[in-house]
């Protein structure tokens, strides 16, 4: 009986695979179709690259994946930096109002971003950093889920390495860079990855943020594939374009997957 449910739940997970895989096979499948048959349902094996040749000479692909790699590289840098100190302090550290600052981290992680694009957009104006990269990435400098994540993981470093290090004399940083940093490498990892891919498919804050067609990012350039025209949209340059985008992430997905994975299982973040 206990064989027989088994077999059951691995054809139940299997057809909800399936499910989940379909679109994905079909954007693939519609991509390098020749675009009249973009929205057909022939399966006729009529396969060709001409779709991703016109997606990088109907607007300036690469340049849009520059202005992300800048953006996203550029967030990522500081957030590691931020997320690791401040990550140190609460998993460390005994401070009046630590209990305060670990629930206004949970409030942040609760609030949907969008309710602040509003005073972020002031507050950019008033700096003058409207219409830069830059003004993209100020907001997301620090972030709850990284510190959460990293407190987690600085907690479990075993108390006796470090009172070891002090005993040595290595100083805070010296501590940070040689046991919590190494000890903690999955974690940083799975906040990259995390990192990366929700400013790599960030639109709605580029799209108020940016004025100017050179400093779009990859999202934004999307949109130019979505545009109707009289017969419609063209949907096998869009989803061409929609798998350019989202290929390096896959690809990093693939590479990182075991440290992603055991990550959120030891820190206990579902």
């Amino acid at each position: 009986m206990k064989t027989k449910m088994s077999f059951i739940k691995y054809i139940l997970l299997a057809f909800l695979c399936l499910i989940w895989a379909f679109p994905l096979f079909w954007a693939v499948i519609t991509a390098f179709r020749p675009a009249g048959m973009a929205v057909s349902f022939s399966l006729e094996p009529r396969f060709t690259l001409e779709n991703i040749r016109n997606v990088f000479g109907a607007a300036p692909f690469l340049k849009y994946g520059l202005n992300t790699l800048v953006v996203v590289a550029g967030i990522l840098a500081v957030q590691l930096v931020t997320v690791t100190l401040g990550a140190y302090a609460l998993a460390r550290i005994e401070f009046a109002g630590k209990g305060l600052a670990m629930a206004l981290i949970m409030m942040q992680i609760i609030i949907p971003a969008d309710i602040l694009i509003l005073p972020n957009y002031q507050t950019l104006k008033a700096l003058n950093l409207v219409d830069s990269r830059l003004g993209i990435m100020v907001p997301y400098f620090a972030s709850s889920m990284g510190l959460l994540l990293l407190r987690q993981a600085f907690k479990s470093v075993p108390a006796a390495i470090v009172d070891a290090a002090r005993l040595d004399g290595a100083s805070l940083f010296q501590t940070l860079r040689y046991i919590f940093i190494p000890c903690s490498k999955a974690a940083y990892i799975s906040f990259a990855i995390c990192s990366v891919s929700a400013h790599w498919n960030n639109f709605l804050w580029p799209m108020i943020v940016i004025n100017s067609p050179q400093k779009r990012p990859l999202t934004m350039g999307l949109v130019l594939f979505a545009k109707a025209n009289d017969s419609g949209p063209m949907w096998a340059l869009v989803t061409s374009a929609t798998l350019l985008v989202m290929c390096p992430l896959f690809i990093l997905f693939c590479i990182f997957q075991k440290q992603f994975v055991s990550s959120f299982v030891t820190s206990g973040i579902k």
